[in-house]
């Protein structure tokens, strides 16, 4: 790690560790180091950067003193506004950006805050480019040749501009809808928003997939993030499915870059629980690539040994997602994550993310309790009955799509007609089909 940057950023008290002549400095760096290799590489366009912010009240200062710094520099920033950690990956890799950047001190109380920085893939900012970042701040800059007591400032037409980019954001919801695999008609999903980052996402997103939800956290104003509320103090989340009859709960922190569960019970699933159920389901169907989950030395003894009889090979790397997905893209992997609820899927994202992960452990349950539901299972057995000995039904859930598959033989293609809708009719009215 370095001075001022950990494994997550450059993270303390606003104003205090961390204050606005930094956020500064690192804006005006950021700028000119990639304009300087644009020039380098004989590009003439200005680098462009993709900035978001969680709701904490120092956000705005430290946003503005970012965009200051880069339009200073000569870079365009590009601003999400209030949004997700991951959804600034998102955008950053899909929209072709110099880099991103995300302030957030994700699960802190609201007085901290943090500069996270995203490469062009999305990933945690290398070493190197840090390391440049800290020389800068502490004025003993040696880069490209030679030594800098200070950096140029754009002039003129050079001068960087500000783009509102609202659009990113909504894009980044899109891709989230998309990836929702079963209908959540018909079920009552809770959401503890954190008075953070998800608090005007996450709801489209559950919404949009035929889910009821109900919110709790989602009333920002500067300084109640994480305040008794989110993954770091789920006991609300447990009372209010317990209570309210949900059929499960979901807790985000701060940025949304981690999620954990509550099921309907009121039990508590942590990240070393997601990633139990995520392997297993994913082995059932022989998509988990190489037999392995990344983990970290935080997780639980237990994890391991349900690992050692499931026959799912396991890594274990020091604390800190960064370390996670550096493990993952070396090897390979598709499924690592911590205890905290820092869950990567890198088939579909660079970073750990809660409503991501929200998702995958709908789709998990989704496709369990389809086979299982009552109702389902008496509309099997009415068709079985009713075909006697002259056709057979068989339903069951494919191994290579999320679908439910239903197949009737009999004489006559309208009576398999018949058992089929009869069938699937009960999966879509309970939510189990699109």
């Amino acid at each position: 790690m370095g001075k001022y940057f950990g494994t997550d950023g450059f993270r303390g008290e606003a104003n205090v560790t961390l204050t606005a002549d930094n956020a500064y400095k690192v804006g005006r760096f950021l700028g000119w180091y990639y304009k300087e290799k644009r020039k380098q590489a004989g590009i003439t366009e200005p680098p462009c950067v993709v900035i978001g912010k969680d709701t904490r009240r120092s956000s705005y200062m430290f946003e503005y003193t970012l965009v200051a710094g880069l339009t200073a520099s000569g870079a365009d920033a590009y601003m999400l506004h209030v949004t997700t950690t991951p959804s600034v990956a998102y955008v950053a890799r899909i929209d072709s950006f110099d880099c991103g950047i995300m302030i957030s001190a994700s699960h802190n109380p609201y007085y901290d805050n943090g500069i996270k920085l995203l490469n062009s893939n999305g990933e945690k900012m290398d070493e190197e480019t840090i390391g440049y970042i800290e020389d800068y701040i502490d004025g003993k800059l040696e880069l490209f040749g030679q030594k800098w007591d200070e950096i140029p400032y754009a002039t003129r037409e050079n001068i960087g501009r500000t783009v509102d980019y609202v659009a990113g954001r909504n894009r980044y919801i899109g891709y989230l809808i998309s990836l929702g695999m079963y209908s959540f008609k018909g079920k009552k999903i809770a959401l503890d928003c954190a008075n953070g980052s998800t608090w005007n996402v996450a709801k489209a997103v559950f919404e949009a997939l035929g889910a009821t939800t109900y919110v709790l956290n989602a009333q920002p104003d500067g300084f109640n993030i994480n305040d008794n509320a989110g993954s770091t103090h789920i006991e609300g989340l447990q009372k209010y499915v317990v209570e309210n009859g949900m059929d499960v709960g979901f807790a985000y922190d701060g940025d949304a870059d981690r999620c954990l569960c509550v099921d309907e019970k009121g039990n508590i699933l942590t990240g070393d629980h997601i990633l139990y159920i995520y392997a297993r389901y994913m082995k059932e169907r022989g998509k988990l690539v190489n037999n392995t989950v990344v983990t970290t030395v935080m997780s639980n003894f237990g994890l391991y040994k349900a690992f050692d009889e499931l026959g799912i090979d396991y890594e274990k790397v020091a604390v800190g997602d960064k370390y996670v997905y550096e493990c993952m893209e070396k090897n390979h992997y598709i499924l690592g994550g911590e205890q905290s609820g820092h869950i990567i899927f890198l088939k579909y994202a660079t970073t750990g993310d809660g409503i991501l992960t929200s998702l995958k452990m709908m789709q998990a349950m989704m496709s369990s309790k389809g086979l299982n539901d009552e109702d389902v299972k008496a509309a099997v057995a009415l068709a079985e009955k009713e075909l006697g000995d002259s056709g057979r039904i068989l339903v069951r859930e494919s191994g290579t799509e999320p679908v439910i598959r239903v197949m009737v033989e009999a004489p006559e293609k309208e009576i398999c007609g018949k058992y089929v809708n009869s069938v699937v009719d009960v999966i879509k009215s309970k939510g189990y089909g699109a």
